[in-house]
């Protein structure tokens, strides 16, 4: 017992009571802010696409290779009301039953505001890009029907910054599948069938 006769034991219950009461008050503070600021992830959107070469290579090295030429205009949307979006190191190619036909182009860091959205038009494209010869059939192939099933591939990072706090870098992995009209020969705007579909990874 101390000089004013409180046991000790007592003191102690009392530190630890409050102790806890300020951790759970921290922590509903803390899941009431990430309720009220919780980002969502970038929506994506096809919005168009042009298509200016893509045919077999006239070089003999590789062996199995096609030129390429294309240009994708996509839509990038902050959903969030209460958040900022930083996008930083973005680069975008095309692949055709997930082998790349373009190599990677970079785009260029965004910041959105809340609700804010902006237009990226990415162009790439290659005299030889290398791919396999199944691959290459595949594809003359679909072209002489007139449809080509493409994605687009978008990759980089993330940070959100929700009201007065700021996120770490996290990594984002964007697919958007696409069936486009397409002859062979053809040069230009390409027709969108049906409505892309845009998956946001993580």
């Amino acid at each position: 017992m101390d000089k004013k006769g409180t046991p000790p034991n007592r003191n102690f219950r009392l530190l630890c009571f409050a102790i806890s009461t300020l951790l759970i008050l921290a922590g509903i503070t803390a899941l009431v802010l990430y309720l009220v600021y919780r980002p969502s992830r970038p929506h994506f959107t096809v919005l168009g696409a042009a298509i200016y070469r893509l045919t077999k290579s006239t070089s003999a090295v590789p062996a199995v290779a096609i030129s390429t030429n294309m240009q994708f205009t996509v839509a990038i949307r902050n959903p969030n009301s209460r958040a900022a979006v930083q996008l930083d190191r973005l680069c975008a190619y095309a692949s055709y039953h997930d082998q790349p036909i373009t190599p990677p182009s970079s785009l260029p860091s965004l910041y959105q505001e809340a609700e804010g959205t902006v237009v990226v038009s990415p162009v790439f494209g290659a005299d030889i890009v290398p791919i396999s010869a199944e691959v290459e059939a595949e594809l003359m192939n679909d072209e002489g029907y007139g449809v080509v099933a493409l994605r687009l591939v978008i990759i980089g990072r993330v940070r959100y910054r929700p009201g007065p706090f700021k996120s770490g870098w996290v990594g984002i992995y964007v697919k958007c599948d696409l069936l486009v009209g397409l002859k062979k020969g053809a040069s230009g705007q390409v027709m969108l069938l049906g409505q892309p579909n845009c998956v946001v990874d993580p």
